[in-house]
This record gives C-alpha cells, sequence and structure tokens, in this order.
C-alpha cells in the first residue's frame, strides 16, 4: 500500500477526518511564538520610579512567560526624555514609561493626569483611560496601556518657614523656589519666583541657599539628601504623578489576542500594586521626615480652597485653552473634588 505524505491528501479527505485526528494532527503545529516589547524609561535607572518600572516589567514577565515579555533596553542615555515617545512612535522602541507632561505640545490632554483627583484605577473603572487612550492614539500615535505609580501628590518645600498671612495661609510672593514645567505656571500665580535648574544641581543650590525651596513629590526627599537642608513642607499636595507605560500602537495592535490582553490584564493589576506600594512610600517618608525635624504646615479652610483652586483650575484652564475636544470629557472623569 502507498504511503501518502499529508500534502498529497485531498481537500474533501481532510474535510471528512474525524475530529479527534485533526485535534491530533493540529498538536504538532507549534504555538505561537513569544512576543518581545523593548522598553524605555524616561528616569535613570537609579531612580524610584524606575525602581518601580522594572518590578512592572518583571510582574509581566513572570506572568507573561511564553506570550509577551518586556524587554528594558535604557534610559534617557539611549533618546533624550522630550524624545522617547517619538522613537516609540517611529518603532526604534516598543514602549516608554514616563511623563505625559513631556509631550503637552502635542497631547494637552495630557493635563487630564495632573489635574486628576481620582486614582488610576477609578479612571478605568469610569473611561477616563479609554478617553486618555483614544487622545495619544490620535496624537502621539501610542497606546496607553496604564497608569503606574498614580496618587503620589507633589508639595512646595522651604529652607525657611514662610510668612503666614492673617488668615492663616501662605505668603508665598517673592519666594525663589525650584520648579519643574508641571507646575512653573501654579507656582506664578502665588507670587513665586520660579527657578529652573536640573534636580542634579538642586543639592548644591539648598545647600548655599541660592533659593528659598523646591517643589518635589512627597517621596524622594531623604533619597536626595535634600532633607538636610529643607524644614518645611506646606500641605496640603496637589496634582498627581503622570507616568505613562505607552506602547507603538501598531505594535500594540499586532501583538497576538493572547498577548493583547494578557499585557492590559497585567498592566491594570500593576496599577494598583504600585499605587499600593507608593502609598505605603508617602507614609513612611512623611513619617521619616517628621521625626527628623521638618514641621508640616497645614493650610485649612478658605486659604486650603484658594491653594488648591490655583493648583486644579490652572491645569484645566490651559487644555481648555489648547483647544482639547476631549476637555468636558476628561474633566468629568479625572477632576472630583
Amino acid at each position: 500500500m502507498e504511503l501518502r505524505t499529508f500534502k498529497s491528501f485531498p481537500g474533501h479527505f481532510m474535510r471528512t477526518l474525524p475530529v479527534a485526528v485533526i485535534l491530533a494532527m493540529g498538536a504538532a503545529i507549534p504555538a505561537a511564538a513569544e512576543e518581545t516589547l523593548r522598553a524605555i524609561t524616561a528616569f535613570p535607572r537609579s531612580m524610584v520610579f524606575t525602581d518601580s518600572f522594572q518590578r512592572y516589567v518583571d510582574y509581566v514577565n513572570e506572568h507573561g512567560q511564553g506570550v509577551i515579555q518586556i524587554e528594558y533596553v535604557g534610559g534617557p542615555e539611549m533618546f533624550p526624555q522630550t524624545q522617547q515617545v517619538d522613537a516609540v512612535r517611529r518603532g526604534i522602541v516598543d514602549m516608554y514609561y514616563g511623563p505625559l507632561a513631556y509631550y503637552l505640545g502635542s497631547m494637552p490632554e495630557g493635563d487630564a493626569w495632573t489635574g486628576s483627583t481620582v486614582t488610576p484605577m477609578q479612571a478605568r473603572e469610569n473611561g477616563g483611560l479609554a478617553i486618555m487612550q483614544q487622545a495619544a492614539r490620535e496624537k502621539l500615535g501610542v497606546v496607553i496601556n496604564g497608569q503606574l505609580d498614580g496618587g503620589i501628590r507633589f508639595h512646595i518645600y522651604t529652607i525657611d518657614e514662610p510668612q503666614r498671612t492673617d488668615d492663616g495661609g501662605i505668603d508665598f510672593n517673592g519666594l525663589r523656589i525650584r520648579t519643574s514645567p508641571l507646575y512653573t505656571s501654579f507656582f506664578e500665580s502665588l507670587g513665586i519666583v520660579p527657578v529652573n535648574m536640573a534636580v542634579t544641581d538642586v543639592y548644591t543650590g539648598l545647600e548655599r541657599h541660592s533659593f528659598d525651596g523646591t517643589g518635589w513629590p512627597s517621596i524622594g526627599i531623604q533619597d536626595l539628601s535634600w532633607d538636610r537642608f529643607l524644614n518645611y513642607r506646606i500641605d496640603p499636595g496637589f496634582f498627581q504623578t503622570d507616568l505613562a507605560v505607552a506602547t507603538n500602537a501598531e505594535t500594540f495592535d499586532a501583538l497576538s489576542d493572547e498577548a493583547r490582553e494578557l499585557l492590559t490584564r497585567l498592566t491594570a493589576e500593576y496599577e494598583q500594586i504600585s499605587y499600593d506600594y507608593f502609598q505605603d512610600q508617602i507614609s513612611s517618608s512623611s513619617d521619616a521626615a517628621q521625626a527628623a525635624g521638618m514641621q508640616f504646615l497645614e493650610l485649612e479652610g478658605a486659604p486650603r480652597d484658594a491653594f488648591l483652586d490655583a493648583a486644579y483650575d490652572g491645569v484645566w484652564a490651559r487644555m481648555q485653552e489648547a483647544g482639547s475636544q476631549y476637555y468636558d470629557e476628561l474633566k468629568a472623569a479625572y477632576y472630583q473634588r
């Protein structure tokens, strides 16, 4: 009897094979290859946020074995921070982790995360993230997979005790405070003289008292040793970290259904993990700062409201003035005071 290969089987014969036989034949077909995304970060490896991204990479790689993996290839030594999303859009690398604030000129909707008063998990539930994803596809050519390390707010720290106003507020007029593009306009609205300075130069500036203080998140002061000079923190905190993990849109769409769904699920899970982690870090960092002698000046009542209004109204006005077609939807989803 002549033995025939599968190639020689006529089509009608294959169609009449029992299901069990076809399944057995299919078992010999190799599974889809594991897919790998090459990722870049806006921060050097020594930064606390880069550590968090590495934990995200480890989380995805652990749970995505055989399906989806992330390879962390470097930080700003590869591409300047403000050019990294463009490198992702062009397909030079596949994934970006860093602030959306660097790209407000192209995507003013990034201010929704700066001016957010909800958690990343709430925004995922109420549709805010989906709107951000649509805007990012259109304007940056990337898919926002999630908002990592959310819930970290910013503060004004000073060397000397600031003067108080008659109503219990803070007199900011004329104070020279180191700033970043994230909150320069807010500082100016308070009468602060913004000081632009690289993070690497802040220690020396504080040591020499070249300026009066700095804006900074509620964590990391001790890691940078700035707490040696900063003696006061003004509360409440304002704004929220705007750290996105985003993937080239064409690359994301080309992933297998399994890889795409797994990456989406694992990123959503890590949003909660990183949020909880940093809430603990905020608490321990604040306790350590106070134990070392830093005083927290808490604004209350009308001065508190005025301070927060100046912060958030300015951010949302900036997006509106930029002409974002998503302004109303994003404000409804992200700004709930």
